[in-house]
Parts: structure tokens; C-alpha cells; sequence
């Protein structure tokens, strides 16, 4: 059984609950972070002393924290060869995806984008700012979109740990109200994650709770 501490509205939560569900991994998430506390108690910073979330127990295992580091331990614990490969010239081609996800479309969306779309009050939204911010993505899911040109996933043609890192903010990005350039490979690649049950139950979920007003 696995233990996840992490609230569902997190991105980085949402990615590992994703991936747990895709592996068909049972779990318990207990919430925390953000306004449901729990990661500044003692027994939280014993076992990740950045009290950040999520943080990810395996049965009686020592704690795992950082996303990647937790998403690449199920992966090769229990991840078939399709999602992960055994063979490590194979894997890196599929961890540089994720990689260059999690770099560059992760972090290139949530602080730039989502936080200033959501997170910031509106009178003191940067319209401009916003979109400067959207057009920089857009340049790195212009790759993306080369990409879904040769495959039907972000590293080839199965589902793998790089679309974990790529399509958990998808979701958001899509959402939100903003101006999106246009991307037909992209949005039909979005589309078909949504009918995946996992992706619905643990990604497509609310974050009203963080939005300011």
C-alpha cells in the first residue's frame, strides 16, 4: 500500500496520483499542504525537512519527496518495460522527455502562467506580463507539437512516464482564460488524455481553492 500526503489541488500531487492510477497501484492520500496544514508538523518535516508536497511512502519504506525522484521510484518498482524501460539507453530516451517536460512545460506554466491567471488578485494581474508568458511556452509546445507529427505519445507511441511530466498541467493550461496559440496535434494529444480514466480522476479536478479574488 502506498501512502501519499499531498492535497489533490497541488500540480505535483496531481502528477503522482496520475501516475498511480495509471500503474493501478492501491493507496491512500492523506491531505496536506497549503490550507490543510500538515507539512509544518513535526512528524511531516521528519519525513521531508523542505515540508513540501507530495511525499510518497512505500509500505514501511523510507519516505521519498521531490516529484521526479518519487515518479522515476514507481516507474522502475513497478512500471511495465512500455512505460519505463529496463534498458537504460531506452529509459533515457524517454527521462529526457520528461525531463525537458518537467523544465520546460511544468515550470514554464505554473509559476509564469497559472499563478499569475489564478493566483494573483485581479487588480494586479499584467495582462501584458501574461502574455509574454504564454507566447515563451509556446515556443516549447511548438516541440511538442513536432513531435506528436511522429508519435502518438510525448516519447513515442505508448503512454510513459514523459507524458506524466508533460500532460498533468494540460488540463489547467487549457482551462484558464487566456489566449492560446493554436496547436491542432497538441490539443487532439490533450483530448485523448482526457478520456483516460486516471486522468480525469486525479488531473481534471478543481483548483478553485486557489484562486484569489
Amino acid at each position: 500500500m502506498l501512502t501519499v500526503w499531498g492535497r489533490k489541488s497541488s500540480s505535483n500531487v496531481q502528477a503522482l496520483m496520475w501516475c498511480i492510477g495509471e500503474l493501478g497501484l492501491a493507496y491512500e492520500r492523506i491531505d496536506a499542504g497549503f490550507i490543510y496544514g500538515v507539512n509544518d508538523t513535526p512528524e511531516f518535516l521528519a519525513m521531508n525537512p523542505n515540508g513540501t508536497v507530495p511525499v510518497l511512502r512505500d509500505g514501511d519504506g523510507d519516505p521519498l519527496w521531490e516529484t521526479g525522484a518519487i515518479l522515476r521510484y514507481l516507474a522502475t518498482e513497478y512500471g511495465e518495460d512500455a512505460f519505463w524501460p529496463k534498458d537504460a539507453r531506452k529509459c533515457a530516451q524517454i527521462d529526457k522527455w520528461a525531463e525537458w517536460a518537467k523544465i520546460n512545460i511544468a515550470q514554464g506554466f505554473t509559476g509564469p502562467v497559472f499563478w499569475r491567471v489564478i493566483r494573483t488578485a485581479p487588480a494586479l494581474k499584467d495582462e501584458k506580463v501574461i502574455i509574454a508568458a504564454v507566447a515563451a511556452l509556446a515556443t516549447k509546445l511548438d516541440i511538442a507539437e513536432s513531435q506528436f507529427g511522429r508519435h502518438r505519445f510525448l516519447a513515442g507511441d505508448n503512454l510513459t512516464l514523459a507524458d506524466i511530466q508533460f500532460g498533468h498541467v494540460l488540463y489547467r493550461y487549457f482551462d484558464i482564460d487566456i489566449q492560446r496559440p493554436t496547436h491542432p496535434r497538441l490539443q487532439r494529444y490533450y483530448e485523448n488524455l482526457t478520456e483516460r480514466p486516471a486522468f480525469q480522476e486525479h488531473v481534471m479536478v478543481s483548483y478553485e481553492e486557489l484562486r484569489v479574488l
